[in-house]
C-alpha cells in the first residue's frame, strides 16, 4: 500500500484520530499532574506557638500560627461551641499552609483554659450534664461588647508580629457559634478585616435589635455564609434575610445551603444519629475559603 492509500485509508484516519485523542488525554493529565503537584508545593511549612493576648477583659490563650519564613495576610479563627482544641489548630495549621499567619483564641477564656472539650466526639447532646456545661461558655463569649474587644485586642497582636503582612486586609472565619462572631468582627474592624466567612453559624439571623445581620451596614469585608441543611430547614428565611440585609448595605455575600447537618466542616463533631463530618462538602466549603482568602486578601 502506498502512502497515499494510507492516507485515505478510513481505518488510517481512525487510528490518526485515535493517536490524537491520546495525545490531548495525555496532554490534560499531564496538566492535571502538573497542576496538583504545583498545588501541593505551594503547601508551605509552618510554625505553631501557644500565646497569650491581653485584652480588657484578662488573657486569652491562644494558638499562632504561620508559615516558617516571610509575612504573610492574617487570620482569626473563631471556633465552634468546642472551643481551642486539635481539631481547630489543624484547621489553623491548614490554613497556614496556604499563606496566612493565623490565631485560633480560645474563645472562652474568661471563664476556662483551653482545651475545655481536648476531642468533642465525647461530648453527648442528649446529656443534660454536657449540655449544662456549654451555657456559661458560650455565653462569656456571646456578652454584649466581649467579641468587640476581644477583635480589637487580636488585631493589635497580630499586626505587631513579624509574621503578618500589615499591608494586606485580615480574614476571620468561624463554625457554629463562631459564624456570627466573624460577623462582629467584621463589623467591629472593617477598615482591617477583608474577607468573613461562616460555616453552619448558628444564630446570624434572629428577631432581637443586636442580630448579626443587621450589622451589615458596618461591613467593608467580602463575606460567604455556608449554611448546613438542617439549620436551613428550622429557619428556612434567614438566608433570604442574609442576602437581602447584605445586598441592600452593597456588601458582597455568597450564601450557600449545603447537604449537609449543621457541623459538617469540623472532622471531630460528635455524632448524633450518624456521623456529623461530611468530607465532600467540607473539602467544597474549604476551596470556597482559600478562593475567599486569595481573592480579599491579596
Amino acid at each position: 500500500m502506498t502512502e497515499e492509500k494510507r492516507d485515505s485509508d478510513p481505518g488510517h484516519e481512525e487510528a490518526n484520530e485515535l493517536t490524537r485523542r491520546e495525545f490531548v488525554a495525555m496532554s490534560v493529565a499531564a496538566g492535571l499532574a502538573a497542576a496538583a503537584s504545583s498545588a501541593l508545593a505551594a503547601e508551605l511549612p509552618v510554625v505553631e506557638a501557644d500565646v497569650t493576648v491581653k485584652t480588657p477583659d484578662g488573657t486569652c490563650d491562644c494558638a499562632f500560627i504561620h508559615p516558617t519564613t516571610g509575612s504573610h495576610p492574617a487570620v482569626i479563627i473563631w471556633p465552634d461551641a468546642f472551643g481551642l482544641r486539635p481539631s481547630m489548630r489543624d484547621i489553623g495549621k491548614r490554613i497556614a499552609a496556604e499563606g496566612f499567619s493565623v490565631l485560633v483564641p480560645n474563645p472562652f477564656y474568661r471563664v476556662a483554659k483551653a482545651p475545655v472539650f481536648p476531642d468533642a466526639a465525647s461530648f453527648n447532646f442528649g446529656n443534660p450534664a454536657d449540655r449544662a456545661k456549654l451555657q456559661p461558655l458560650m455565653g462569656s463569649i456571646g456578652a454584649a461588647g466581649a467579641a468587640e474587644k476581644d477583635t480589637v485586642a487580636f488585631i493589635a497582636f497580630l499586626d505587631a508580629q513579624p509574621q503578618v503582612n500589615k499591608a494586606k486586609k485580615i480574614g476571620t472565619q468561624g463554625y457554629c457559634m463562631g459564624g456570627p462572631l466573624v460577623v462582629r468582627t467584621a463589623a467591629t474592624s472593617p477598615d482591617r478585616i477583608g474577607a468573613g466567612a461562616s460555616f453552619h453559624g448558628g444564630g446570624l439571623v434572629t428577631a432581637n435589635p443586636d442580630s448579626p445581620h443587621l450589622l451589615a451596614p458596618k461591613i467593608k469585608a467580602r463575606m460567604y455564609f455556608g449554611i448546613a441543611a438542617n439549620d436551613d430547614k428550622t429557619q428556612p428565611d434567614a438566608k433570604d434575610k442574609l442576602r437581602e440585609a447584605f445586598a441592600a448595605a452593597k456588601v458582597p455575600a455568597e450564601i450557600e445551603v449545603y447537604g449537609s447537618l449543621h457541623g459538617w466542616c469540623v472532622p471531630d463533631m460528635p455524632a448524633t444519629n450518624g456521623p456529623i463530618y461530611n468530607k465532600p462538602d467540607a473539602e467544597k466549603a474549604w476551596g470556597k475559603l482559600v478562593a475567599l482568602y486569595k481573592a480579599a486578601l491579596a
